[in-house]
């Protein structure tokens, strides 16, 4: 194989949970960009299908739906009406920062349905089908705080590291049927889950400097790294969490993050 063919995906349909902004906007365009066709779905359909319009206006291939993967039913239709998937990518995410002594039990079970449950019925979804097509690559948006924590953040690390392990028991139960599931942990971004630390300089200044570059990403950082998971180039990698934090996980040392 030519190491060009290594990242292409013409042929290939893409599904991008969370495709109206942010990660998983950014990725929609990625792919789509290797030549996956790119079925962009989101909570906020409308979002889904501007962003797969910005697609097609690019010259690529792309559709838009409105899926919430908090209902296992919206994903089995999902499911249902495409004739392939050669890729999963699941982005969304909610977090409540409060210390775990004042979180309230509606905020928990908000956190657990839609970090934690929602990416078990994207992956029970998903892994059904490709498991029959005996092909597929999932790919599963952790978190740096699958590994690390800090206070205020204890739910949030908790669906996490929880997500990080279902897509490890995912990857040994369906690796001999030739799919493949793994995990990107991000440090911080720019999206719209963290718009409330950048409307706070010193805050957002802090997680700036903790990391080794010195500063957030963007969701474009992101993109490699899921084109590289769902590509050939990563034929043999599964089980895994690849970390795209800027050396945040590599450096130690001390900062006080407000709650």
């Amino acid at each position: 194989m030519n190491a060009r063919d290594l990242f292409d995906l013409n042929g290939t349909t893409s599904v991008v949970i969370g495709a109206g902004s942010g990660i998983g906007e950014a990725a929609a365009r990625g792919l789509a960009d290797v030549g996956a066709h790119v079925v962009c779905t989101d909570l906020d359909g409308d979002a889904a299908e501007r962003t797969a319009q910005a697609i097609r206006e690019a010259g690529g291939s792309a559709e838009g739906r409105r899926v919430d993967i908090t209902d296992p039913a919206d994903l089995d239709v999902l499911v249902a009406g495409l004739e392939r998937i050669d890729s999963l990518v699941c982005t969304p995410s909610v977090n409540v920062r409060k210390p775990l002594l004042e979180i309230e039990d509606d905020e928990f079970q908000r956190v657990v349905d839609l970090n934690l449950k929602g990416t078990f019925n994207a992956l029970r979804a998903a892994g059904r089908c490709m498991a029959q097509a005996e092909r597929g690559s999932i790919v599963v948006f952790s978190s740096i705080r699958s590994q690390v924590v800090e206070p205020g953040q204890g739910v949030y690390a908790a669906t996490k590291a929880g997500a990080l392990q279902m897509v490890r028991a995912l990857a040994a139960e369906l690796g001999p049927l030739g799919v493949r599931a793994n995990c990107i942990a991000p440090g911080v971004v720019e999206t719209p889950l963290t718009s409330q630390i950048k409307d706070h300089p010193e805050w957002y200044d802090a997680y700036a400097q903790r990391s080794a570059l010195k500063r957030w990403s963007q969701p474009e950082e992101l993109v490699g790294a899921v084109i590289y998971l769902c590509a050939p180039a990563s034929s043999f990698v599964t089980g895994t969490l690849l970390v795209v934090d800027g050396g945040w996980l590599a450096v130690d040392g001390r900062f006080d993050p407000p709650l």
